[in-house]
């Protein structure tokens, strides 16, 4: 990854904002720009140059992984945004940006009182709109993170025995991510169990596998930094009339989304594309969230796709796309995959089966 470019991209940006510098606190888009995978760092982009500030424990990592880039090692007994301000100050921007969403107006209004002579402004969404474009590097960790993410749900669903419990099957999945070679789980995973199923974001309790006819099952893997993003729903006996219902009529929203995906679609517009096959279908007032939303460094990223949002997509975005309907007391069905937009239209980098029939499993006999 050439990260001087990307930050001579952000430098093109800060100077379309109108700004001179710009101070990048998010810990995230530091390391994007930098390559450093340490944390407790800020970095100044100017004009004449970027500077990462940290501390001892990093000096000899900022070295190594962020060759060429200047850096400044407070002393422990200064803190970070006070070694920050005492390096503007040498720094003598024109005028400077801060990341409003990741500075809080606290540490903001301490900026602004030691810099006196410089115009402050904060930025929205600078770094972030150059990490909705994915390199190539980018993508083939991403297909790393969903390679692994993929055979993690093989494995488990191999071997769903129905006395686990959904805290049992969560465990396994992060323990099987980390042999199959990831650093972790994008995010703690939900499983959850038959009404259990109704909450989108479900925590894993007790309730055991085969205390209801299906379990819904959302989980990522992270891999050398990226993330993906799956869900899939298991039946474990006797398909319920009305799941069956359910989960057709979320698999047709989805694959009408997907199929809608191309280079300057309105993110809105997939949005309504499955909403409008769901109101097909009367279930649309049980679909209760957006569709989907870009991965990458973080597990939730730009773009979105939501009713209100109307950002053109783009070749190198990666998006999920995850209707689902929920009906409090008897479950919910929720279908997920990862999504690269391309530059004639899309790819579905996610495998896995889809259909209900495909997703019936027999559970082993267990203790």
């Amino acid at each position: 990854m050439d990260f001087g470019k990307r930050r001579d991209r952000l430098r093109r940006l800060v100077k379309e904002a109108g700004g001179h510098s710009m101070l990048v606190t998010h810990g995230v888009n530091v390391s994007y720009l930098t390559g450093f995978s340490g944390d407790d760092s800020y970095l100044i982009v100017g004009p004449q140059g970027d500077l990462i500030i940290s501390d001892p424990r990093y000096e000899a990592q900022i070295a190594e992984e962020c060759p060429g880039l200047d850096s400044f090692i407070r002393s422990p007994k200064v803190p970070l945004l006070e070694a920050t301000i005492e390096q503007l100050v040498l720094w003598q921007p024109a005028s400077l940006l801060v990341e409003g969403e990741a500075l809080s107006y606290a540490a903001y209004q301490r900026v602004s009182d030691g810099l006196h002579s410089v115009s402050l402004g904060a930025a929205s969404g600078l770094v972030e709109s150059l990490r909705m474009i994915k390199d190539k590097e980018e993508l083939a960790r991403t297909r790393l993170a969903v390679d692994i993410a993929q055979r993690v749900f093989t494995s488990v669903k191999a071997t769903l025995q129905g006395c686990q419990s959904e805290w049992d099957v969560v465990c396994e999945i992060e323990q099987l991510s980390r042999r199959l070679g990831a650093s972790g789980t994008s995010f703690k995973p939900i499983v959850a169990v038959g009404a259990r199923a109704a909450l989108p974001h479900a925590v894993a309790g007790s309730q055991r596998i085969d205390s209801a006819p299906f379990v819904l099952i959302d989980w990522g893997a992270t891999a050398r930094g990226y993330r993906s993003d799956l869900t899939r729903v298991l039946v474990t006996s006797k398909i319920p009339a009305k799941l069956s219902k359910m989960y057709e009529a979320v698999l047709a929203a989805q694959q009408a989304a997907i199929q809608a995906l191309r280079p300057g679609a309105l993110t809105s517009s997939i949005d309504q594309v499955a909403r409008a096959e769901l109101e097909r279908r009367g279930m649309n007032k049980y679909f209760n969230h957006g569709l989907g939303h870009g991965i990458g460094l973080e597990i939730h990223e730009s773009p979105r796709l939501g009713q209100s949002l109307n950002r053109p997509l783009e070749p190198g975005m990666i998006v999920t796309v995850e209707p689902g309907v929920y009906f409090p007391g008897f479950g919910g069905v929720r279908i997920e995959d990862d999504v690269l937009i391309t530059r004639d239209g899309h790819e579905v980098l996610s495998t896995l089966p889809r259909s209900l029939e495909e997703n019936c499993v027999e559970l082993l006999p267990g203790k």
